[in-house]
This record gives C-alpha cells, structure tokens and sequence, in this order.
C-alpha cells in the first residue's frame, strides 16, 4: 500500500505546528453546542440581528467604497501615463499604514467643534454652522474611515495584476471600436475579477476583525459584543457562543467570495506577452487623474499626519520618556518575538510541503492559513479557553511547585504570542512559500547528490538563499502586531501596554492629543516598510 506521508522529522515537527495553530478554533466550534445561559438568551432574542445587520452595512458599504476607488485607482496607474504617477503608484499604498482606529480619532479631532475646520470656520469666515454637520461617530462616519484607510488592498492586487496583463487584449478592444468607458467595464472589470474579490475579501475581513473604530464611534458590532460579554458580563461561554457566530458570518463570506471567484479563468494563449503600454494624458485629463490620486492620498495619509504631528508638537514632553520607552519596548518585544517564531515554523511546515509529496502534504498546510480569516476577537476567545484549560490540566503540577494559584499560563505573555501566531501566520507563511517556489529545488537536490542530509541541506542551502523571503515575511508579520488591537486587549498581562493599546486607551479616554506620540511611531514603522516593500517589488522582474 502507498504511504501518504513519509514519516521524517519534518513530517512530525510539521504535524505539531499544524495541529497547535489549529487546535484552539476548535474550542469556538465545541462551544456552539454547550447549554445556553440568560445572557445568550437575551442577546439572541433583542440584539443579534441588529449586531448581524450593523456589521453587514459596515462590510457591504466598504466592500463596494472600496472596490469602486481601488479599481479605478489601479486601471489609472497601470493605463495611463500623467504628471505624479511615478509617485502615486507606490504613494497610495501609504493609507495602509494607518490603523482604522487612528484614523478613526484624528477625523474626529479634525472635525469636532473644537478641530480645526470648525474652528476656521467660526474664527476666519465668521460661520457658525450646526456641529451635528461635523459629526462622524456613526455608521456612515466608520465606513468613511474603513475606505481611506483599507481600499489600498483593493488598489495593490489589482495593479499588480493589471500591470502583468498583455496589451493584446486592449488593443483588440480597440480595434473593435470600443472606448475607454466600454474597455474598462467589458474587458478590464471581467479579467480582473478575481484579484477585485481578493482585495475586497481583504477588507471584509478587515473591517469584521477591527474593534477600535466601532469602540471608539460607539457601533455595536460582533467584536464589541465579545468584548461586553467577556469585560461587562464576566460571561465568558456567551463570549464563546458569539464568536462562533461571528466565525459561521465568515466562513459564508468565503463561500460567498468563493463563488463569486467563479470557475471563468482568463489566461495567455500565447507566449509573445507585451506589457499594457502607457497612454500618455494631457490637458484637462491629465489634471483630473492626478487631482484624484492625490485627493484619495491626501484623505488617506497626508492629512492625518499633519494633524498628529501638529497634535505632538502640543503635547511633547506631556507623556515621560521612560513610560513611552516601555510601550515601545513593550511592542517590539511581542511583535519581534511573534514574528520570529512565525518565520521559523512557517520555515518548517513550507519545507515539510516541498518535500513530502501527496494531497495530505499539501493540504495540511492550507489548514494553518485559516487564522488569518477569523477575526482576532475570535481567536482571543479560543485562545482564553484552550489555556485556561490547559492550566486546569497542569493544576496538580503547579500544587507540587508551590504556586497559590491554578493560573499560570493564561494570565502570561506567553498566551499574547500564541495568539499573534495564530492570527498571523497565513501572512508569514505565503511569504516563505512564494520563497521556497522561488529558489526552486535544484540547488536543495545537488545537495543531496552530495551527501547532506534534510536539516544540514535546509540550513546551509535553503536558508541562504530564502533570506529575501525570511526578512521580508519578518517585517510583514512584524508590522501587523504592532497595529493589532483586540488580540492585545483582550490576552496582555496586567499593566502591560503597547503603542497600539496606549494609542487607543488615550484615544478612548478623549486625550486624542495624548495618542499621537504612539500613533506617529506605528505609522512611521508601517509607512517605511511599505516603501521598503515598494523598492523589492520593482527590483522583482528583473
């Protein structure tokens, strides 16, 4: 009979990561099914639907705000050639680097009665205008948040699909008598569908993870009842039974993206592939594509900027260096650690995957990936509960070493990290697997033509040559901890903050002036490996 798996080191050292990375989703599934308490009663009764109706707004809305300035943004720069599009290309990635929920607050500062366009209005011209017109803290003013900051997932994938696409296609379009309106919605929209449902899965998931923006705008969606239930109510098996719900809302989302992928494949039926040559603009045209790039990035980046740099100028020195230090040193600590062990297991379960043929070995490491769609108060639950139970496991144990207490484990850092590396691998992993499909496997087969074994051929052959993919899958992961906030709300030990949860405490507690010194240091970080990021992917091709 034929092995599915050869069993080798690998192969075990694989089939742990993968089984601990998904082990604590399975307390949410089993949690679906335990009795119901008053509280689930309750909330079954008055306020899921609205919670199910509110986040379908807010995802909805943004899916399609998204979709229509992403798109157009990508089609822009991939076809047409105008003044600021070299800078535009990689600029309007830059909102990325902003977290929703500081966007979320320096719009708030910038439009509230004592922000400055009220106060311009009042001061310069004399108008006093109803405050009610300013107000952003409500569904509207969250989905507005949600597009400047999330349509670059949108934007990216798009454009990069785009720009690999033959110039047969438009040229054929246009042979044919069509116009820019007709190519763009009869040919562009139908072969990039798939990377537009990519990106908007993006967002989606995006907006139903983000528990800072609705906090802080006082939305009751799924993240904030989880919250409420587990801080409010002490409750944590309603907690449970709602983060289950939250987790059924996704998987249908991804049915849904799934189908909306469609089985229709576009692909070259020749080898002779040209680039979308540039359409150069000129005139009005012209002046239109670059005030719109830069009106989107200006909203997106530059104006919320301005104003936590004016915000630090009026608060230097507010907030003691050595508490500010320790949130730093707080952040690159998990974020640093995170990502490091990210790496190294993404490392071992990509080779386990190169190397071990059969749908078993390619399957299972599609299984670790899962994290990354479930939002991250979800997986705080199921973390919660697996150590929790673990600690109750390991009771007996600690009685022995003398410890007063049964929880040890769960009140740790070391819960935090687990979380993060669950939530985060898929981003980790693809980078390491795109690596690995780089490098191919030549070099790892001389090697052992040569007599090296797997480990020696690993660390002396593969490694080398995946350190473009290693760095850049450490940064990656690294930026996203260090911009999560319910993951780190929920699991930090007590008195223990980073940039992002200092941000949002100042934040939530309306000295938003208080918040930029940590804001500015996240988007600072963000906003140099997007460049970064930026520079590889040019330098890529050749």
């Amino acid at each position: 009979m034929r092995k599915l798996v050869n069993v080798n080191g690998w192969t075990v050292a694989a089939a742990i990561i993968i089984i601990l990375l998904f082990l604590p989703n399975l307390a949410i599934v089993s949690g679906l099914f335990t009795p119901s308490n008053e509280n689930w009663e309750h909330i079954k009764e008055f306020v899921l639907y609205k919670y199910l109706q509110t986040s379908l707004i807010l995802v909805l809305s943004t899916a399609f705000l998204t979709i229509a300035i992403g798109l157009s943004l990508a089609w822009l720069i991939a076809q047409y050639n105008f003044p600021l599009r070299n800078f535009l290309k990689w600029a309007l990635i830059l909102p990325l680097s902003i977290p929703p929920f500081i966007g979320a607050y320096t719009y708030h500062g910038i439009l509230n009665y004592t922000g400055i366009i009220q106060k311009t209005l009042r001061n310069q011209f004399d108008m006093s205008l109803d405050p009610n017109y300013f107000n952003i803290m409500n569904i509207p003013g969250a989905i507005f948040i949600y597009t400047l900051f999330l349509y670059p997932y949108v934007y990216t994938i798009t454009r990069i699909f785009l720009s690999q696409q033959t110039a047969s296609l438009i040229e054929s379009a246009r042979v044919l008598g069509k116009g820019p309106w007709q190519i763009f919605f009869q040919v562009v929209l139908p072969i990039s569908r798939a990377a537009v449902v990519g990106g908007a899965s993006l967002v989606i998931l995006e907006v139903l993870n983000d528990y800072g923006v609705v906090k802080y705008y006082g939305i009751q969606t799924f993240s904030t009842a989880i919250f409420q239930a587990w801080f409010g109510l002490g409750d944590v098996g309603t907690s449970i039974k709602l983060a289950g719900t939250l987790m059924v809302l996704v998987i249908l989302i991804l049915i849904v993206e799934k189908l909306l992928r469609g089985r229709k494949q576009f692909s070259f039926s020749t080898t002779k592939i040209r680039p979308l040559p540039l359409v150069q603009l000129t005139g009005m045209k012209a002046k239109l594509a670059s005030i719109y790039g830069m009106t989107v990035l200006s909203f997106g980046f530059f104006i919320p900027v301005l104003q936590l740099v004016d915000w630090l100028v009026l608060t230097w020195g507010k907030i003691p260096f050595q508490e500010f230090f320790t949130y730093v040193k707080n952040s690159v600590f998990v974020a640093g650690t995170s990502a490091a062990i990210i790496i190294a297991f993404a490392l071992v379960v990509g080779n386990f995957s190169r190397l071990v043929h059969g749908k078993v070995a390619k399957t299972m490491p599609k299984v670790t990936v899962l994290g990354y769609s479930i939002p991250g108060a979800v997986i705080a639950v199921a973390v919660v509960t697996t150590f929790i139970a673990i600690d109750q496991m390991l009771a007996p144990i600690y009685q022995r070493m003398g410890l007063q207490t049964t929880l040890v484990l769960s009140v740790s850092i070391v819960m935090l990290i687990t979380a993060y590396i669950i939530r985060f691998f898929a981003i980790g992993f693809h980078s390491i697997e795109s690596g690995y499909d780089k490098i191919g496997t030549d070099f790892r087969d001389a090697s052992r033509l040569l007599g090296m074994g797997l480990t020696k051929t690993f660390i002396k052959v593969d490694v080398p040559l995946m350190k473009g993919a290693i760095i850049s899958g450490f940064i990656l992961v690294f930026i996203d901890i260090l911009k999560e906030i319910p993951l780190t709300l929920i699991l930090r030990p007590f008195n223990f903050d980073t940039l992002s949860t200092k941000a949002f405490q100042y934040a939530s507690d309306e000295k938003i002036m208080e918040a930029s010194q940590a804001s500015l240091v996240i988007v600072a970080l963000s906003a140099l490996s997007i460049f970064v990021f930026h520079k590889l992917l040019e330098k890529e091709p050749r």
